[in-house]
């Protein structure tokens, strides 16, 4: 009988319920691979020298000359000989900012108004760099907001929004998309904090 299965590829029972079983990642394993599937990039980082090194490599291998830089806490990453920044969209630079969350289960990236403030994500340039560390990632949306919401009690963030997409598509020809493309080239750094 195993013969005859094996000459016509009958599957057995078995192998069907194998098949059928759901694959449970950990937290990073599933947002590195839902990340890397919507087309993002990201660098795992061990320590800050590390963290520093791929980000000058990460700009010189784009060639990127500007920085807009969202929090100015990173400013301690960027060298002034490597990169300039600037104040304006207008020389399309490259965005640099920290975020509030990695959300696991979609491969998103989480921001409020601490990083945006009021700017709306598809009204910024194309090429963000964003820096996290592995403590950011949560299992979900809810699990984010909820995130948000402990850490901020008395002073709640505003334009809370998320990077869905890292290929820039500019044909989407799905009308229901009409100006709301927030696709971006993005790199993330992430550091490992735990």
């Amino acid at each position: 009988m195993n013969f005859f299965k094996k000459i016509f590829s009958i599957p057995d029972k078995e192998e069907e319920e194998v098949q059928k079983q759901e694959v449970n990642l950990a937290l990073d394993d599933l947002f590195a691979h839902n990340f890397i599937e919507k087309g993002g990039k990201f660098l795992y980082c061990i320590n800050n020298q590390e963290l520093i090194s791929n980000f000058k490599k990460v700009i010189a291998e784009n060639n990127w000359k500007n920085i807009y830089l969202l929090d100015d806490r990173l400013s301690s990453l960027i060298h002034k000989n490597d990169v300039k920044i600037v104040n304006s969209f207008t020389e399309k630079p490259t965005v640099f900012t920290s975020c509030e969350h990695l959300i696991a289960d979609k491969g998103e990236i989480l921001f409020s108004s601490n990083q945006l403030k009021s700017t709306r994500l598809k009204d910024f340039p194309d090429n963000f760099i964003v820096f996290a560390t592995t403590s950011q990632l949560v299992k979900d949306t809810n699990q984010g907001l909820t995130g948000i919401k402990t850490k901020f009690k008395k002073d709640l963030p505003t334009n809370i929004s998320s990077i869905k997409d890292y290929n820039l598509n500019k044909s989407d020809d799905n009308f229901l998309n009409y100006g709301n493309n927030n696709s971006k080239n993005l790199y993330l750094l992430l550091l490992e904090d735990l």
